[in-house]
């Protein structure tokens, strides 16, 4: 019998379902296939562009609806019911957030932060991990803007001051940081279940990060879920109920799903 409730996992992609170096997810994708014919919802919500993530789409063979660009845009709401959106855009577009960040970042700062899109291919290669097409997918971006920055931990708390009063955001993720408007996972979770519960009031969350840039997403689930991450220690989280394994991705995201999904079934 089916259940009266929906669950929703959100996921960031990256080092968390897919393998933090490969980038591969061969090993679950029977798994997330078997979870989606049961009538559960997988939802990427990364920094990754629209095309990395029609590409991860190809590969697993299934559309699913997806948020990217860090919480900039909502895609795929249609693909649940069709009197839902195809797409909701949270934030401005990237030239209107490079044009206040020039107008308002002083120099000394400005050229701290060097700019992907400034970079030789090799650079960007060395820098992402990525190669070919692939790299060309994770530069084509519309609202975020990745950057390394130079500077120390002061500089860069001062130069996220400066953006925050602007109404602008870094969100630092594990290769590189990104130049955002006000979004962030988070928030694009809490409206995309928004507009879900117009067609479902009962709806549980499952989150799945495995970086700092995660964390607000997964505390805004009900089911937070860390997948291994040899960056920091649990000691550095203090998000109540948090799911963990000790086993990194691709296999570390299918064990804190299990036990996730176990304990919802107890409820």
């Amino acid at each position: 019998m089916e259940k009266a409730f929906k669950v929703l996992i959100f996921t960031d992609l990256d080092g968390s379902l897919l393998h933090r170096d490969t980038f591969r997810f061969d090993e679950i994708k029977d798994y997330l296939k078997e979870i989606i014919s049961k009538g559960i919802f997988i939802i990427p919500n990364t920094s990754k562009t629209d095309k990395e993530i029609l590409e991860f789409n190809n590969e697993l063979g299934i559309k699913i609806p997806y948020i990217s660009e860090n919480g900039a845009s909502i895609n795929g709401l249609d693909l649940l019911n069709k009197d839902l959106p195809q797409q909701l855009i949270l934030s401005r577009e990237k030239e209107t957030l490079l044009n206040i960040f020039k107008k308002t970042v002083s120099s000394n700062l400005q050229n701290k932060c060097k700019w992907l899109s400034e970079m030789d291919e090799d650079r960007q290669s060395l820098i992402l991990g990525l190669k070919y097409q692939k790299l060309k997918s994770a530069l084509y971006r519309k609202y975020t803007v990745p950057f390394i920055f130079n500077g120390n931990k002061n500089e860069k708390k001062q130069l996220a001051k400066i953006l925050k009063n602007k109404g602008l955001f870094l969100q630092e993720g594990g290769r590189v940081i990104h130049l955002t408007d006000r979004v962030n996972k988070a928030k694009a979770l809490q409206v995309f279940v928004r507009f879900f519960k117009k067609i479902n009031k009962n709806v549980i969350t499952i989150a799945v990060g495995d970086n700092y840039n995660d964390l607000d997403m997964l505390r805004t689930s009900d089911f937070p879920c860390l997948v291994f991450n040899d960056k920091f220690t649990l000691d550095e989280i203090p998000i109540n109920n948090l799911i963990t394994t000790n086993k990194p991705s691709p296999e570390g995201w299918a064990d804190v799903i299990k036990m996730a999904l176990v304990k919802i079934n107890k409820n």
